[in-house]
């Protein structure tokens, strides 16, 4: 079959960006051989303090996926994810390390709460939803890094446009001088590009052709037309007339910008961006499911734990392995990781239906955390608080300092107030700090301030009128 020169320009675009996106693909199943569950649990370590059965489990849960992908391909869909509950108070890492391990191999990763989703037939959101939000930040995280890896060929792309409005062939098809012209225009076109490269042109104003956009409709769904697989804003924008073309001055700087944006929409189509992001969802997703003991159902005739119930039966072919209508098509959730998470203060894991508690195998209780524990969370992780407000004090030309008397003195308070009121494990830590530092945070900027340093007397002046008032106590820690 004779291809037109255009076409084949066309089907040799779309190889290179596919060999682009593949090898794209095998660089990122090289990453994830590396990541060992030793590697996986160094790499937690650096956030979480402690803790050590469930960086284990979740590190093995992860490995498997890989290892999953490795084995013969029939026999890769009898292989199914091992999913945990997360036993323990708030406040120890039970979302920290289910969000850290999701960022570790850029899975597609989203957080609910058990206790927000309703049986079907009673008005509230249902659990299909999670899946079709773990679909949507794929989609969005597939385009941008698409639209980063492309973003160079993007830019060249923008710079010969802009160059065809800087330097326009003006040559007749039956110029005697055509061969002339043409070399001449050649010439001057590598020198303006020159010039434009070296961002000699970044101000000079040019006229670009700018499409008018077709006015977005945003439809909020109600109640249930989330489960409808519809976009109603594109379906009514597609019924108004074509955009209409216009032209806008700007300087070359900006037209390059708005240019390259264009064309990397070009290169990174609807559809690849689709396959890649449904292949991540089914094969890497992790799903957080907060707050699963209230769904558990401790008294069977109540009206409430009726309910309980019906979310349970709701999520359990969701978790099982089922086909989600959403969006995008079909997303088959079998390969999806779910880890679930409770303080099970009142309900036990056995309260859940048997059906869904064979379905997270893996059980790890999460210890309370102690002293020495809240004085590493202050000075060791990456995120620690103390960096996290010795930073923000930077802004403000202010060194701000911690003497170590000073830390132990915040960690045994955080202790104190966690044994004398609710457990609220590591956030315990915000609301002493603020405490601490509230009167300094507001003070700045001044210029008579300087350097800082945090002294045992400054916590105890601080913190204890607090701890020894019961009702300030309450509001306040």
């Amino acid at each position: 079959m004779y291809l037109h020169q255009s076409q084949k320009n066309y089907f040799g675009e779309i190889k290179r960006r596919m060999k682009t996106i593949n090898d794209y693909k095998e660089k990122i199943l090289f990453d994830l051989s590396t990541l060992t569950p030793r590697k996986i649990v160094e790499n937690l370590d650096k956030y979480i303090i402690g803790q050590d059965k469930a960086k284990k489990a979740v590190a093995i849960a992860l490995r498997n996926r890989w290892r999953r992908q490795q084995v013969e391909r029939s026999m890769q869909n009898d292989i199914i994810p091992n999913n945990i509950i997360l036993i323990g108070p708030t406040g120890v890492g039970k979302t920290e390390i289910a969000r850290r391990l999701a960022n570790l191999t850029s899975s597609p990763f989203i957080k609910v709460e058990a206790s927000k989703f309703t049986e079907v037939g009673y008005v509230g959101r249902d659990v299909e939803s999670m899946v079709r939000e773990l679909m949507d930040f794929s989609y969005n995280q597939v385009r941008n890094e698409l639209s980063e890896m492309f973003r160079e060929d993007g830019r060249q792309k923008a710079i010969e446009r802009v160059l065809d409005i800087l330097v326009p062939l003006q040559v007749k098809p039956n110029d005697p001088k055509k061969v002339e012209k043409e070399e001449r225009f050649k010439r001057t076109r590598e020198k303006v590009k020159e010039k434009l490269l070296k961002g000699e042109l970044n101000d000079k104003v040019i006229t670009v052709p700018v499409d008018e956009p077709t006015p977005q409709f945003e439809i909020i769904p109600s109640f249930g037309m989330e489960n409808l697989d519809i976009n109603f804003g594109e379906m009514i924008s597609s019924m108004l007339p074509h955009r209409r073309e216009r032209t806008r001055e700007v300087i070359v700087e900006k037209a390059i910008e708005y240019f390259t944006e264009i064309e990397i929409s070009k290169l990174t189509s609807r559809d690849i961006v689709v396959e890649e992001a449904k292949f991540r969802v089914e094969n890497n997703g992790i799903i957080f499911i907060d707050e699963i003991d209230k769904i558990a159902s401790l008294d069977k005739k109540s009206t409430s734990d009726v309910s309980k119930s019906g979310v349970q039966r709701d999520l359990l072919p969701i978790v099982e392995g089922s086909n989600v209508p959403t969006r995008y098509g079909m997303v088959n959730t079998t390969h999806i990781l779910f880890i679930a998470a409770g303080a099970f203060h009142i309900a036990k894991p056995s309260d859940l239906i048997p059906e869904l508690q064979g379905r997270f195998p893996i059980r790890v209780e999460l210890n309370s955390l102690t002293k020495k524990d809240f004085e590493k969370i202050l000075t060791i992780p990456e995120n620690a608080l103390i960096k996290q407000y010795t930073a923000m004090f930077k802004t403000e030309k202010v060194d701000l300092n911690f003497e170590q008397e000073a830390i132990s003195e915040i960690a045994n308070f955080s202790t104190i107030a966690n044994e004398k009121m609710e457990d609220i494990g590591a956030r315990r830590l915000h609301t002493i700090l603020n405490a601490v530092l509230d009167d300094l945070l507001f003070r700045m900027p001044d210029a008579k301030i300087k350097k800082i340093t945090i002294k045992k007397k400054d916590i105890v002046d601080k913190v204890l009128p607090l701890m020894e008032d019961e009702d300030l106590s309450k509001y306040i820690l």
